[in-house]
């Protein structure tokens, strides 16, 4: 993906809302398949981890892992929120 479309991806995920919590259960196969009906209807999901879900992985290895199970891009990390591209 080049600089410009990551830029402009960036600017839009700065207005979403994050609409799903990863909590203490951490990536469950039923959290995968509401963020894979997410990411088809609106292509960019915010989601943000709980303190309880990052006790064992900090939020990289989460995100990453999210995004390998859903087919996506980690488009941004910032503290605690994760956005994903597809």
């Amino acid at each position: 993906m080049d600089k410009d479309k990551l830029y402009e991806l960036k600017a839009e995920a700065s207005q979403l809302k994050p609409i799903i919590n990863i909590g203490k259960n951490g990536v469950t196969a039923p959290v995968v398949e509401e963020i894979r009906k997410h990411l088809k209807a609106n292509r960019m999901i915010k989601m943000k981890l709980l303190k309880s879900s990052r006790e064992e992985k900090d939020t990289t290895a989460i995100a990453e892992e999210l995004a390998q199970a859903t087919g996506s891009q980690v488009i941004e990390i910032r503290g605690n929120s994760v956005v994903l591209y597809k």
